[in-house]
């Protein structure tokens, strides 16, 4: 489904060129959930925005490498054909719901202006869509929230907004970029539980990019590290939890108190005993 190979991406900039993602391959099967791991600055989010082609400054260049979506190069695309594969195949939850929504219009209008753009649905088809993407999402009072404007919602709210914009579009993949960072654990866990949920009922494959190992255990299959662009890691979540190989990634499990041998054994994953089988990563 989604198959990157040998990506480099670098950054000019006035002290120098910035070899932000060096030689990344990764592979994900239908209905996997992949965790893609590293502190600030590894590469993992430049790996995901790199996917949607949303760089978004002229100093990034790809060097090398092919990202496939069902077998087609997505660098290959004009900006117009990656446009429709944006949403249709690939739909983006962000960190920053805020800046993610528009405070100008209603929920509604935005959810609304997706669906018809990617499905070409009429108005009133696409209000009927919106009201179901929100369902969709466990949002209370789903009829209410279409008329409200974001800074109306609690931070919760506005994450499960930028989901179901994400899905109002039905794609294959979500890139889930830290979409819990701005929440508190309460919220964040509700967030987390409703990505699984859409991941168990609909199929929808999911790219995790995260810094947290904690929510690898809660929601992952397979995991992927990172460190200054370089892959260091991958293979099932189960094994990379219970047996990391690099001491980066011994450090990262090491800094999440609460991820006991208990727990990697209870959480790792849950949604593991349904998932197709699928090729585990080489180390």
């Amino acid at each position: 489904m989604l198959e990157i190979k040998n990506l480099s991406v670098e950054f000019h900039t006035d002290g120098g060129v910035v070899h932000a993602v060096r030689h990344v391959d990764l592979t994900m099967g239908e209905g996997e959930i992949r965790g893609l791991v590293g502190e600030s600055g590894s590469g993992k989010s430049v790996t995901a925005m790199t996917i949607l082609g949303l760089l978004g400054t002229r100093r990034a260049r790809i060097s090398s490498g092919q990202i496939l979506v069902n077998g087609r190069n997505l660098l290959e695309l004009s900006p117009a054909e990656l446009a429709k594969v944006r949403g249709r195949q690939l739909g983006l939850v962000s960190q920053n719901a805020l800046s993610a929504l528009d405070p100008s219009f209603t929920i509604g209008s935005q959810l609304m202006e997706v669906i018809m753009w990617h499905r070409k649905l009429s108005r009133s088809e696409a209000r009927k869509e919106a009201l179901e993407a929100l369902r969709t999402v466990s949002m209370p009072d789903p009829e209410h929230k279409l008329r409200a404007y974001q800074h109306q919602l609690s931070g919760g709210q506005r994450q499960r907004v930028v989901i179901a914009m994400a899905l109002a579009a039905r794609p294959q993949i979500l890139l889930a970029d830290e979409p819990t960072t701005a929440l508190d654990a309460t919220v964040q866990k509700q967030i987390l539980d409703l990505l699984l949920q859409i991941n168990q009922e609909f199929g929808t494959a999911i790219l995790m990019v995260t810094h947290d190992f904690g929510v690898v255990a809660h929601m992952c299959h397979t995991v992927t590290v990172m460190r200054r662009g370089e892959v260091l890691e991958e293979g099932t979540a189960k094994h990379v939890l219970e047996s990391p190989t690099h001491p980066y990634t011994q450090a990262l499990i090491a800094a999440v108190p609460r991820l006991h041998a208990h727990d990697q054994a209870a959480a790792v994953p849950r949604a593991e005993r349904r998932l197709h089988v699928f090729q585990e990563a080489a180390l």
